[in-house]
């Protein structure tokens, strides 16, 4: 096995020099420049610090949420008149919700911070408690009011995700200010290394700060039966990397996918890390693939890494299908009269129609008329071609931040997204879904290369994770790459997260032009 040595200061290995022939090349530890090798204590919590503090407040949280939801379970279906046995049931309640939070993982330190994760396990633990309380009532031949307990439970779980919210965003805000942080070692070889440094701090809020890199040594082969080290010690890799772990006092060991460090000497690197409290995490290597398709499954002693196929067609495709009318459908009544408003300013403030008909490409390369209130000119087409040398776009797509063409009211429209609204059409009429890639043009797919042509696998969408991740404002290559996410890991889960996410982005306007 390759084994690990130590250096300070330096953003790439120090000693990339040829080796003299016979001689091992040792690359060396590496502290990358465009982050703090520590981040001052002073300006941050240590680790042990916020973690008991956030621990708390989530116990706070909780426990909170229980007696609310009780409290207000007994008021709404017994009023004054209470009985001692619901008192006793009330009081009891609450610790049987900490309980079921507490199996269902949601104070572990790893999920702190962390969101959809905990929420997860408030959900989780809402549906435990039901299963208790019900069976209960069954083994005890006790007749629990349904009443009361299909009000507590679900305002329990409300109110508990409500306070975790809270807690986030609290996070949030000391993480973008570099407090909270989990100071992370990655371990791997070169390209692998800058690959997960720049994922794992690609979000601040997500927590982690690469602090050192730690580089395998040369590729020369070596006598692996001379140098195997015994069962029950460490070898000369994983002694170097605890070494690196105490001298920069290290949170998290993140190891890229490196065979020179799996199997029996990860195990062994686990336990020592276990010791001194600090957490280990291997990047498999796969990228742009959702947590809901990855699954370990234990097969010959061995645990598997299995990546299930994304949902193209059959049933989730039809719910998908009857969730996007039947929301539309909802959503175009209630913005009706912005509809019938706008459609009277654009008719009387500029010439032209009240909509605009574009040729857009859908699912399967099937193209289809898309709809939205008219925001230009009638000859805009005309003039594009006198603009195109301004052009502000991503190199594929004309956009201009000050565009003649745009009416004054059209501006409007624009900077809050209104002049896509007519596209619920679309949706009701199955061309397009509330929530996918963005609509391409035909010259757009004409430039596709093969991969891309995977975004084309489902509908596109009156939103998607584009409209939340900068409009506008992504490169090509950002924008290809989120609907690429999406059409591989795309669920009804997701489609939820992006509508919430999209009031925010729309009233923000952030890329919106």
């Amino acid at each position: 096995m390759s084994d690990f040595v130590m250096s300070e200061g330096l953003a790439e290995p120090a000693d990339l020099r040829p080796a003299p022939s016979g001689e091992r090349r040792r690359p060396v530890w590496v502290v990358p420049d465009e982050v703090p090798a520590v981040v001052p204590r002073a300006a941050r919590f240590t680790e042990a610090r916020w973690v008991g503090k956030y621990r708390w407040a989530a116990l706070a949280g909780d426990l909170g949420a229980a007696l609310f939801g009780v409290s207000l379970a007994l008021v709404v279906r017994f009023g004054a008149q209470i009985n001692l046995g619901y008192v006793l049931l009330g009081a009891v309640l609450p610790i049987a919700w900490l309980v079921c939070v507490a199996l269902e993982r949601g104070y572990e330190t790893r999920y702190f911070g962390t969101g959809p994760e905990e929420f997860r396990s408030i959900i989780r633990a809402a549906v435990a408690l039901t299963a208790v309380v019900a069976i209960t009532s069954y083994a005890t031949k006790s007749q629990v009011a349904r009443g009361f307990v299909v009000l507590a439970v679900p305002m329990t779980c409300f109110a508990a995700m409500f306070a975790r919210w809270v807690l986030h965003r609290q996070i949030s805000k000391r993480r973008i200010a570099d407090r909270c942080m989990r100071k992370v070692l990655v371990v791997g070889r070169n390209d692998q290394v800058t690959t997960l440094r720049r994922h794992l701090e690609e979000r601040k809020t997500d927590g982690y700060v690469v602090v050192a890199s730690c580089l395998p040594r040369g590729d020369t082969p070596v006598n692996h039966a001379a140098e195997e080290p015994e069962p029950d010690r460490l070898g000369r890799a994983e002694m170097d990397i605890l070494k690196a772990v105490d001298e920069w006092d290290a949170d998290v060991v993140a190891v890229a996918a490196d065979p020179e460090l799996s199997g029996h000497s990860l195990r062994k690197l686990s336990w020592a890390l276990e010791q001194r409290g600090v957490e280990l995490i291997v990047s498999p290597g796969i990228v742009e693939v959702a947590g809901p398709r990855i699954s370990i499954r234990p097969v010959a002693g061995l645990s598997l890494l299995h990546l299930e196929r994304p949902s193209v067609s059959g049933g989730p495709h039809i719910l998908k299908s009857v969730f996007d009318r039947v929301v539309g459908c909802l959503l175009l009544l209630a913005v009706a009269p912005i509809l019938l408003v706008t459609a009277v300013l654009v008719k009387v403030t500029s010439r032209g129609p009240v909509l605009f008909r574009q040729t857009r490409v859908g699912r399967g390369g099937e193209q289809f008329q898309m709809l939205k209130f008219r925001t230009m000119v009638v000859d805009a087409e005309e003039r594009k071609a006198e603009l195109h040398a301004l052009n502000e776009g991503n190199g594929v797509l004309f956009k201009l931040r000050d565009d003649p063409r745009v009416t004054r009211v059209g501006r409007y429209l624009r900077r809050f997204s209104i002049d896509e609204l007519p596209q619920l059409v679309n949706v009701l009429r199955g061309d397009m879904s509330l929530v996918g890639p963005r609509p391409p043009l035909p010259a757009e797919v004409a430039q596709y290369a093969i991969d891309d042509a995977r975004r084309m696998l489902v509908k596109p969408g009156l939103t998607g994770l584009w409209q939340v991740s900068g409009r506008s404002d992504l490169t090509w290559e950002e924008s290809m790459r989120l609907d690429l996410r999406y059409a591989d890991n795309w669920s009804i889960a997701l489609d939820l997260l992006i509508l919430w996410k999209t009031a925010r982005a729309v009233l923000g306007s952030d890329g919106a032009y």
